[in-house]
């Protein structure tokens, strides 16, 4: 009895031993597949390089906001570290330093003739640019590249760099407003628009300047890693908002901040920060220290409109602006930007724009990553 008492414990023990190593074994073939699995996903997500062209005249802010949130890209948001969705690399005329417009003095991590094979291109630009020898060493290069480059992207005056290749003519562009007239004039096959932050037309974007840059990076981003990296991004960089190319280089805030000349310029702005708040005339009235027939009269000759209508006109357009986001719901939108119920949001919105937020955040949304406004105006 004893002994089969011991053979049976043994017979008992061995299974449970067993049992035991084919978990350790299990766990270890898990544990390597999903590092399998993460180096897979790593190798999938191969970083893509965009270069940025220096040279003496460089308008600062052109090149360092794209710089930065091309850089910034694959953020971390819990460690704050940052990730590898690009290698940026500042591209010199030559090796040696170049000074911006204000003085800032960069150092290229390359030259025109070492710079290596290049997913983007961005060109930013200056006064240094418009330059005669800068601007055709420029398009010499920039043509005996272009080939070879997914995408080329200007920012503020860099279309001109752009443009001396020919590459652009026929093709609707933008600049920086100031610009625009001489843009047209020294290049009258281009089809220059003013008005727009950003447009693409084939292979070649361009965008108004200083800060857009950072929107139509923003926008790059977005196409090449959806949504969610690009909002990311702008949260890192602590970007107000993430604005559509479409949308016009002077909003109606700033139109309003520029016509005004007292502390009525301010409060536009004040109610596009405030949009959940109450915002009626009385509370306008109040703020802009007027009376409120004083404020519904110096609306009216601003904007045409009266105080309720500019204040539903700031709702609708940044609603129409967050039913692109992911994962927000009508009534959440509805909510965030002030309208008292989903209901009232539904019949204004289709009101102002002629079909329902929800056919629009079908039609408009980011799954389809076309952030850029194409040159036939398409979003």
């Amino acid at each position: 009895m004893r002994i089969t008492e011991r053979v049976d414990i043994r017979i008992i023990e061995r299974p449970s031993i067993l049992v035991k190593e084919r978990a350790h074994r299990t766990r270890d073939q898990l544990r390597g597949l999903s590092r399998q699995k993460t180096m897979a996903a790593n190798q999938n997500m191969k970083r893509k390089r965009v270069g940025l062209l220096g040279f003496d005249g460089v308008m600062a802010l052109d090149l360092v906001g794209p710089f930065d949130a091309f850089v910034t890209a694959g953020v971390d948001e819990g460690s704050g570290e940052a990730g590898s969705c690009y290698e940026v690399v500042i591209i010199g005329l030559t090796n040696q330093p170049f000074v911006a417009e204000s003085g800032v003095v960069f150092q290229p991590h390359r030259s025109m003739s070492d710079a290596p094979p290049l997913d983007t291109l961005i060109i930013p630009g200056g006064r240094g640019l418009r330059q005669p020898q800068t601007l055709a060493t420029v398009a010499k290069w920039v043509k005996s590249r272009a080939r070879g480059i997914r995408r080329i992207a200007t920012v503020c005056t860099g279309t001109y760099g752009l443009a001396a290749t020919g590459l652009l003519d026929g093709r609707q562009v933008t600049t920086h407003w100031r610009h625009a007239r001489q843009l047209a004039c020294r290049f009258p096959r281009l089809k220059v628009n003013a008005n727009a932050l950003f447009l693409k037309d084939g292979q070649f974007y361009t965008c108004a300047g200083i800060t857009s840059g950072i929107d139509l990076s923003l926008a790059l981003i977005e196409e090449d890693f959806g949504p969610r990296v690009a909002l990311s991004v702008a949260r890192e960089l602590v970007v107000y908002l993430k604005r559509p190319g479409g949308q016009e280089q002077f909003s109606e805030p700033l139109q309003f901040q520029t016509r005004s000349r007292d502390r009525f310029a301010d409060l536009a702005v004040w109610i596009q920060g405030h949009l959940r708040q109450d915002l009626s005339a009385e509370v306008l009235a109040e703020r802009a220290c007027l009376s409120t027939r004083q404020v519904t009269r110096r609306f009216k000759g601003m904007f045409g409109a009266t105080p309720a209508t500019f204040v539903e006109e700031a709702r609708l357009s940044a609603a129409r602006e967050r039913l692109t986001l992911p994962d927000q719901t009508i009534d959440a939108v509805a909510d965030s930007v002030g309208f008292k119920s989903a209901d009232a949001f539904r019949r204004a919105f289709e009101r102002r724009y002629g079909l329902p937020p929800s056919v629009y955040r079908k039609h408009f949304s980011s799954p389809g990553r076309r952030p850029v406004r194409r040159a036939n105006g398409r979003a």
